[in-house]
């Protein structure tokens, strides 16, 4: 950090990232739906998770120490690391592998499903990244986005306790933050439609972001866009494009 702030102690502040992703396919068929919860269950699979927080691990300077993963029947799956800011050796047992940290946590779970009446389905993805002391993990965003096909875009950031000054001051925050938009690439931002619902007063800041274009060749799940008529072209890009504004609202809004 530039100009590091000079402490009294340890940094007690506690600074956690909730990050939600959706994904949104059209599955016409029951046999489409079964089999496109079957494609997700198996691209997201706890062994890729487990890689992606390995990652997300890396860029905030934490060791493993610890890793839990689960994959679940009949779909999704879990992985959670507990981390330390010193290096240890991580510990494993059987076929289960755990990561533990001591000073915070890193959670992933994914959660398939679809609509019972307008073959929408859908797969969402909650991580949760919870530091204590200097490192934010708003450096991962970027690399959080990019992992995943992202329609909706979820974040909450959070900053608990407080540390002191050198004088005994209480400092409720150590860093500058106006916005999570502040640290995603500018090119990420142009993809999406983004707002902010921020309470500085709290130190508590949300953010959504809903993708601006739909290009319904992306929505399609074995399915060739040019078997489709215009018209039914038209209708499902419809159908996707409220289930992603209530998704975004979250609210029904149709």
């Amino acid at each position: 950090m530039e100009n590091k702030l000079k402490l009294y102690g340890f940094n007690n502040l506690t600074k956690s990232l909730s990050f939600n992703i959706y994904d949104v396919c059209y599955a016409k068929t029951e046999r489409e739906q079964r089999d496109y919860i079957a494609y997700i269950d198996e691209q997201y699979n706890a062994e890729r998770l487990t890689n992606i927080l390995y990652h997300v691990t890396d860029m905030i300077g934490a060791h493993v120490l610890n890793v839990s993963k689960q994959d679940y029947d009949p779909q999704g799956s879990s992985v959670t690391f507990l981390i330390a800011e010193q290096a240890m050796v991580p510990s494993m047992a059987g076929e289960t592998v755990v990561a533990h940290l001591d000073k915070s946590h890193v959670t992933v779970h994914t959660y398939p499903e679809y609509h019972p009446d307008n073959s929408i389905a859908t797969f969402r993805v909650d991580i949760d990244v919870a530091t204590c002391g200097e490192v934010t993990p708003l450096s991962t965003l970027d690399f959080l986005i990019g992992s995943f096909d992202s329609d909706i875009i979820t974040m909450d950031y959070r900053v608990r306790g407080f540390t002191r000054d050198l004088a005994g001051k209480k400092l409720f925050i150590d860093h500058n933050i106006t916005s999570i938009q502040d640290y995603i690439d500018a090119k990420t931002l142009a993809k999406y439609d983004a707002i902010d619902i921020n309470m500085y007063q709290s130190n508590i800041f949300h953010t959504k972001m809903l993708i601006n274009e739909v290009d319904l060749k992306n929505y399609l799940f074995n399915t060739d866009v040019y078997e489709i008529t215009p018209k039914t072209r038209l209708d499902i890009t419809n159908s996707l494009r409220r289930e992603m504004i209530e998704i975004f609202s979250g609210m029904n809004v149709y």
